[in-house]
Parts: structure tokens; C-alpha cells; sequence
């Protein structure tokens, strides 16, 4: 069965997220677009603590970004069942769930609007101060207080040109603000300078401060420092473990990394 966002407005009665811890289990869960279609996901089952960081890495086509997609309700499972901080994911409303988790995914979107507005486009009613302290976590603040107009400058169509690196970090910032209690990072560093990347890495333990994080990544060398690494293939989950450990095991893990070395 294949389940996309709903057409239709959730029940009343489902559950409104006050806070999230982060707690993340996935219970033999599987995934496939159509009913007849192949498996996307197959069998899953990963248990995720509160503030972990854990890394989903595997050949193009793994099913990598479907994890994201299946935990802010974007799609549903086929079968088996998602838990957050102990509740099934299907009892849980969407929109209350998506605003206590931020994702930055590889493309940057912005709107032709200020910086200000641009990072708290999900928080329309947060402080000037609020949004700051977003892009400070995001390393943006800098170069947005150069600017002649800081956080009133314009951008998108129209307005002032930035760098790729320069609007991933906007787009960190506006998944910070609000506090999620889960980040997910999509492919975020993927597109990046290497300069633009190390900014953003520099400020990760500072971003990941008391937050579950889940990063989907191709490029290996992003992953490293993560708790634990899950390893796909096939929709499958292939192996776990640290970096140290799967090196060590000479598995699907070993071998990507040696890949992407040569």
C-alpha cells in the first residue's frame, strides 16, 4: 500500500506533540510506492535512543531518503510500525510532529523575502533574537551580520545572491529554530565547497546538542563521527556499527568507503 501526504485533514483526535524527546523505533518496517510494487524498505527494524546520532548510508537507490520521508509522515509504511518517544507514528497529527522535527535537505530552498523571514518561515511569530540564535548553531550568523542589512537583507528572486554554502546554512538555521528534538540531515553537505563543508561540521556538536539526529548521507566522510551507522542495501538493512568497527568488518560499509578514497 502506498500512502503520500494525505488528501485529506487527519482526525481531531490524534495526538499534538508538546515536546519530543527523540526516541525513534522502526518494528519490521517495510515500504513500497504501489501495492504491487517492489519493496522500498524491507524489514526494518532499528531502535534510535534520544540524542543519538546515527548515520543511514548505502549505494544510490537504497532507500536512504526514505527514512525521512516515512518519519514526518510524508509517507506511511506498508507494513510494520513507527514509534516516537513510545507512539505510533499513525496516532500522532502531522503537523504537530513535522514542526518538532528539522530537515536539511541538499537543495536549499528560499523565498524572496529577508534572511530574517527566510529562516523562520515555519515560525512566522519568532523574536529577531530567537532567529540569531539559530543561525549562530548554524554558523550563518557572521556573514549575515556583514551584510549591510544583516537579517533584513533580501534574498531569492530579485534580491541578493548567495553562495551554495551560504544558503545550506540559512537552511540549517531554519531547521534549528523552534528546537526539534529531531534533526535529520538529507544529503545536506552533498552539493558543498569543501570550505562551506567544514563550517558546517565545525558547529555540528554544537547543532546536535541534546537532539536525536539521523544523517543521510552518500559522502562517507561526513559520517564518521556518528554513534552508530546503518548500512543499506536492497532496502535492506546490511550492517551497523561504528566507523571503527565496520572498517574493521570488511563488509558493504568497508568497501564504499574504500570506493570513494580511489
Amino acid at each position: 500500500m502506498f500512502m503520500a501526504i494525505p488528501e485529506e485533514p487527519e482526525p481531531q483526535n490524534l495526538r499534538r506533540l508538546a515536546a519530543l524527546k527523540g526516541h525513534i523505533r522502526f518494528d519490521d518496517v517495510s515500504f513500497r510506492y504501489t501495492k504491487d510494487g517492489p519493496d522500498i524498505l524491507r524489514r526494518i527494524h532499528l531502535k534510535i535512543e534520544s540524542g543519538q546520532t546515527v548515520a543511514i548510508v548505502g549505494r544510490s537507490g537504497a532507500g536512504k531518503s526514505t527514512f525521512a520521508n516515512l518519519l514526518t509522515k510524508l509517507f506511511a509504511p506498508s507494513n510494520g510500525t513507527i514509534r516516537i518517544d513510545g507512539h505510533d507514528i499513525r496516532q500522532i497529527h502531522a503537523a504537530s510532529l513535522r514542526r518538532k522535527i528539522g530537515i536539511v535537505q541538499q537543495e536549499s530552498r528560499v523565498f524572496r523575502a529577508t534572511i530574517q523571514d527566510n529562516i523562520a518561515i515555519r515560525f512566522p511569530s519568532a523574536t529577531l533574537e530567537e532567529v540569531e540564535a539559530a543561525a549562530r548553531l548554524a554558523g550563518a550568523y557572521d556573514f549575515i551580520a556583514a551584510l549591510p542589512l544583516g537579517f533584513k537583507t533580501m534574498i531569492g528572486e530579485g534580491g541578493l545572491s548567495l553562495s551554495g554554502g551560504q544558503l545550506q546554512r540559512i537552511a540549517i538555521a531554519r531547521a534549528l529554530l523552534g528546537e526539534p528534538g529531531i534533526l535529520i540531515f538529507d544529503e545536506a553537505t552533498s552539493a558543498l565547497d569543501s570550505e562551506s563543508e567544514r563550517i558546517i561540521q565545525q558547529n555540528m556538536d554544537a547543532m546536535l546538542k541534546g537532539r536525536t539526529c539521523l544523517i543521510i548521507a552518500h559522502r562517507l566522510s561526513t559520517v564518521q563521527r556518528a554513534d552508530r551507522i546503518v548500512v543499506l542495501d536492497r532496502g535492506e538493512i546490511a550492517e551497523t556499527g561504528t566507523h571503527a568497527e565496520l572498517i574493521e568488518a570488511k563488509g558493504l560499509y568497508s568497501y564504499l568507503v574504500s570506493q570513494q578514497l580511489s
